[in-house]
């Protein structure tokens, strides 16, 4: 907790002395009483009070101006806040190995289907943009809060050669700058943000392999770090060997079989390099997480990944903001003040002298 204005704090230093003088009164009252023969008369005279009652009221108000003290202060809480203006780049991987069949029914259908509940789930939320890669990575879909549109995108994901990890979050960094004028583009200097926290926007990559082709994904993340952009890479796969399958809406031809025509078989292959397909460059993808500031996921299956995308807006879509919580301490300790004066008077009452004769007439 912090204080807009922490020297209105020096004003508690008065409570001491109002103590104080409250206790010397007292003694002085103390001191010029009446002494009396009989005891017994003055408790017959007034009704006793037990000793908590009368410190009960006294501890009261004592505290209620301590937090109206603090109130005087202005104290600000940091408070979770939903952040709607948000920008959510989501990379998809197409390249030929996401037709394994290890996920069911094969690793592209499985993540488009993951990548649909999450567009779904965000409805109403932060804009999201879709850029798909394989040998070179294009922007599919700007950032956009129509989620019809991002659906229909993710309906005709062909796979092809190669995978350009590094060329995807560079092209990824371009589409949220295009929305976010924080973010400069990949040909500009970064801006500076002089208060040292992250960009709104972010960036998730999935992909099930290694990058082949273009930019490498370490001077692609440290562009996005220079820009506080935090990226989220997600694994997804498994190592077991299984059946490369496409259907015919999923690929465009460049594995040897027809155009449109599907293939099938013990892939060995993602298009380019050589790499084996069901080998996930974890290392690299944690180096990303680690650079951007964001974090590394593996899933394995269709659920995994599920709940990889479904926990990962909390992170960057919840902002801590400071907010004026004064009139919670104002209120607070007037209520405590007018609770002591309440049970002051309560109490009290009876000790009120009575008026000799009843009321006048």
């Amino acid at each position: 907790m912090s204080f807009s204005w922490p020297w209105a704090l020096s004003g508690l230093l008065v409570l001491p002395l109002v103590f104080a003088v409250w206790w010397l009164t007292r003694r002085r009252r103390r001191r010029a009483a009446v002494r009396v023969t009989s005891i017994a008369l003055v408790r017959t005279a007034l009704p006793g009070r037990t000793r908590w009652r009368r410190r009960v009221p006294a501890a009261l108000l004592m505290t209620g101006l301590v937090v109206l003290g603090v109130g005087a202060a202005r104290p600000q809480a940091k408070v979770p806040v939903p952040m709607t203006s948000a920008t959510i780049l989501l990379a998809l991987d197409i390249s030929g190995s996401m037709c394994s069949t290890d996920v069911d029914p094969n690793r592209l259908t499985a993540a488009r289907k993951a990548a649909a509940g999450f567009i779904e789930s965000q409805k109403g939320g932060p804009r999201i943009g879709l850029v798909t890669f394989a040998g070179t990575a294009g922007l599919l879909v700007p950032p956009t809060g129509d989620t019809q549109a991002l659906l229909d995108a993710l309906d005709g994901l062909v796979t092809s050669r190669g995978t350009a990890i590094g060329q995807a979050i560079l092209t990824s960094l371009d589409a949220i700058a295009e929305v976010d004028p924080s973010v400069a583009p990949t040909g500009a200097d970064p801006k500076d943000r002089g208060d040292g926290g992250y960009a709104s926007s972010a960036i998730v990559v999935l992909t099930d392999g290694a990058n082949t082709r273009g930019v490498d994904p370490q001077t692609a993340a440290q562009q996005a770090a220079l820009r506080r952009v935090r990226v989220f890479p997600i694994g997804f796969g498994t190592t077991a060997p299984a059946p490369m399958v496409c259907d015919s809406s999923q690929t465009d031809g460049s594995f040897g079989g027809p155009p449109g025509g599907g293939f099938g078989g013990f892939g060995g292959f993602d298009g380019g390099g050589g790499r084996n397909p069901r080998t996930i460059d974890e290392p690299s993808l944690q180096r990303i997480a680690s650079t951007t500031g964001g974090s590394y996921h593996r899933a394995e299956n269709a659920e995994q990944l599920r709940g990889a995308l479904r926990n990962l807006p909390s992170t960057f879509t919840v902002v801590y903001e400071r907010r004026d919580i004064a009139s919670w301490f104002a209120g607070i300790g007037g209520a405590l003040v007018v609770t002591a004066l309440g049970f002051s008077l309560w109490w009290n009452r009876a000790r009120l002298p009575a008026t000799p004769g009843g009321p006048p007439k």
